[in-house]
């Protein structure tokens, strides 16, 4: 018997509450999302925001209040932003416990100086012309901080805010029905911001595109020569030392052969395998490099249960060491592991960047040691990378996971791309958990990774 034709127009397929709900998830991931990247930008410029609010908001009290007199003040309002922007320009500052909730201290900052005080200040002083230019001056700024989604939600709920408060202060609640002339003019600015952020978004998406082509390309161009580079080595090593021992028997058997000095004879016993070393470490790095540039993929990757301490020794057989040396000055004790959900390939890769990124700071320091240590928890399981170098400066701590953000503490100047700690945040951001980096200059850096506990059914 035929089972009957489901009626397609029933709505249930497409706004069951399962649909629904996962249309809710997807949208507050857009927007925490944004949030992030906002917070990521946005860092190198709290100094000069910050400053900007604390001073701005006593500022233009004075100037409104006395040396250009509107309807209405508040004084106490003004009071509670400046200190609002002020712990803003100090984040840098702030301990780490507190920067975890940096990017909601950042929307709330911006949804209180930005659209619900420009508002309730131009319904409380009836629409004038000075608070309707202020207004639009606010909606524009907030173009240049936020993408086009949260600027659409974060102004709605902003005015909404702004109309409840004029409301609840005593205000006529119609005031605002009489702005309606106002409403084009508004409801234009803020589709154009949408749609000049939107583009903004687009433009700078073609380019990060264009620059993954450019990778990949230039990693192709690059493998086929150390390819056949390897591939040369391989059948050199084969046969080389038959040669070389032929060489010898020709020397104790006084042949006639062209004398190779006794340096060039040692050299070539392991030119070889050095050679087959600098093949590896390069293929490593340009591995590094790709991987780093493709930090917007990593949610790509299917993600399965990985074992954390096979991943470590992954890494420290795979990493390139210029020298015994530098493999010596890292300790690892594989006396406990612990199971996380993700990829062990993108995690070999963030102890790649966090190695290479360790190394320098010990040469540039001319001293240290690498500890890695797992402590597996309860809820959370942790990895502790230190190394005691030359450390990272309080200024420039907290923008070390801001893409693109590269910095120097040595003399030569030289500064990575501000891809490599990037590209480590956003992968163990899509495993669930989170990381942190605390360091004092001239001491010691130290990476923590928390990641959520296999939960045991």
């Amino acid at each position: 018997m035929n089972e009957p034709i489901k009626d397609r127009t029933d709505p249930r397929g497409i706004w069951s509450s399962a649909s629904l709900g996962d249309l809710m998830k997807k949208l507050l991931s857009k927007l925490t999302r944004s949030v992030e990247q906002s917070v990521q930008y946005s860092t190198p410029k709290f100094v000069a925001i910050g400053a900007l609010g604390a001073i701005g908001f006593p500022l233009y009290y004075w100037i409104w209040a006395y040396l250009f007199p509107q309807t209405y003040e508040n004084l106490s309002l003004r009071l509670f932003g400046s200190a609002l922007y002020l712990l803003l320009t100090f984040e840098s500052y702030w301990p780490a416990k507190l920067r975890r909730y940096l990017p909601v201290y950042w929307y709330g900052a911006l949804l209180f100086g930005m659209p619900f005080f420009f508002n309730f200040m131009l319904f409380k002083n009836n629409g004038s012309q000075v608070w309707l230019m202020s207004t639009l001056v606010a909606l524009f700024l907030m173009t240049l901080v936020l993408d086009w989604l949260n600027l659409i939600i974060m102004y709605c709920v902003g005015l909404a805010l702004a109309w409840f408060a004029n409301w609840a202060t005593g205000g006529n609640p119609e005031i605002p029905f009489y702005f309606a002339t106002h409403l084009p003019i508004f409801v234009f600015a803020i589709l154009a911001g949408a749609i000049f952020t939107l583009t903004r978004e687009i433009v700078a998406q073609e380019k990060l595109g264009t620059m993954l082509a450019a990778a990949s390309n230039i990693a192709h161009e690059l493998r086929t020569p150390l390819l056949g580079i390897k591939s040369g080595v391989t059948g050199l090593q084969r046969y080389l030392p038959v040669l070389l021992h032929a060489y010898q028997l020709a020397k104790e058997n006084n042949l006639k052969v062209e004398t190779i000095r006794s340096a060039h004879f040692d050299s070539m016993t392991t030119v070889l395998s050095r050679i087959h070393a600098e093949v590896e470490s390069s293929n490593t790095t340009i591995d590094i490099l790709l991987m780093n540039a493709t930090l917007t993929k990593s949610s790509q990757v299917a993600r399965v249960w990985c074992s954390m301490a096979q991943c470590v020794e992954s890494a420290l057989d795979r990493y390139p060491f210029s020298s015994e040396e530098e493999r010596k000055r890292i300790t690892w004790e594989a006396s406990s592991d612990f199971e996380f959900l993700g990829s062990d390939t993108l995690m070999i890769h963030i102890y790649f960047n966090f190695i290479k990124n360790s190394l320098h700071a010990i040469a540039r320091a001319r001293k240290g040691e690498i500890e890695i240590r797992l402590v597996p928890g309860a809820r959370y399981n942790e990895v502790h990378f230190r190394d005691t170098g030359s450390g990272i400066s309080a200024l420039v701590l907290p923008r070390i996971f801001t893409r693109f953000y590269s910095w120097s503490d040595s003399s030569e100047g030289e500064a990575g791309t501000g891809v490599g700690l990037a590209f480590c945040k956003s992968v163990i951001d899509n495993f669930g958990g989170s990381v942190l980096c605390r360091s004092i200059l001239g001491e010691f850096t130290e990476f923590v990774i928390m990641l959520p506990s296999k939960k045991i059914p």
